[in-house]
């Protein structure tokens, strides 16, 4: 399909994006990288009278230490991100997760905040940026405020985003010195969105795991001791506690199965990690 006629604008800043926001509501949409929204707008799911492209504006296109955080630009691809000297150390999640998150080529086009502001429950980068505690600052003609990743994702495709604001940057704690990651999905094929996901951060005896592809958003549970005898019952709990239901690419039954296994690999194998 074609998309219905819109009008485009490629700002050379962030204010002049801000203002056409403002001044267009609900019938303008920020482009970065459109790995997403150009399909939707292809294929009339949304119709926008307006294109705002940001992904020219040099100021948001940055990875930076903000004090024990990492910060990511708006227009930072998924792949300036992967190819990132210090992923490895500052956050070893995020360079487990990236690889799976689409293909080289979307990669090379897709943006960090562009995924977080989607927030597709399957997607690999809300999934992170749930299980990591981490932040999402929005910006508007108004000023600027920052939300935690529990308040931003409020469902399946869902924010807390208003309509005149741009997702700025977003921030993640770096790795815990002591602490183990792991990150692992079950998909149809390599690339494609998750049929489901799990993040785990290992800490002492201490368990945080995050879950995506089951439910409207990730979720994330927290376990401060988690003994190798209750892995099993804990897991299963938790995916009978998620509310899978039956779609196109599989069963309830079967992502309670993956939510079970892959829980349990992600555990161990962010055990094996810590230092």
């Amino acid at each position: 399909m074609k998309p219905k006629a819109f009008d485009y604008l490629r700002a050379e800043s962030i204010d002049e994006a801000l203002a056409a926001l403002a001044e267009h509501g609900t019938r303008a949409l920020l482009l970065a990288g459109g790995q997403s929204l150009v399909a939707m707008v292809n294929f009339r799911l949304l119709e926008p009278a307006l294109l705002v492209d940001i992904s020219s504006i040099n100021s948001l296109r940055y990875i930076r230490m903000a004090g024990n955080s990492l910060e990511i630009g708006a227009a930072t691809t998924q792949a300036e991100l992967l190819a990132w000297p210090e992923l490895e150390s500052r956050q070893p999640l995020l360079a487990k997760a990236l690889p799976f998150l689409g293909h080289m080529q979307t990669r090379n086009r897709g943006t960090v905040c562009g995924s977080i502001a989607h927030a597709d429950p399957s997607s690999e980068l809300p999934l992170c940026l749930a299980t990591l505690g981490g932040e999402v600052i929005l910006r508007s003609i108004r000023g600027e405020r920052v939300l935690s990743a529990a308040d931003f994702q409020t469902g399946m495709l869902a924010t807390a985003r208003h309509q005149d604001e741009m997702i700025a940057a977003v921030r993640l704690p770096v790795a815990q010195p002591t602490a183990g990651y792991h990150f692992d999905e079950m998909a149809i094929r390599r690339g494609d969105f998750a049929v489901a996901s799990v993040a785990a951060v290992a800490s002492g005896e201490a368990v945080r795991l995050g879950i995506g592809g089951v439910a409207d958003r990730p979720m994330v549970y927290d376990w401060s001791e988690l003994e190798e005898n209750i892995i099993d019952p804990a897991l299963n709990a938790l995916a009978w506690d998620l509310h899978g239901q039956d779609d196109l690419h599989a069963s309830a039954r079967y992502r309670r199965e993956l939510v079970r296994r892959l829980g349990r690999r992600a555990i161990k194998e962010a055990r094996s990690c810590r230092s």
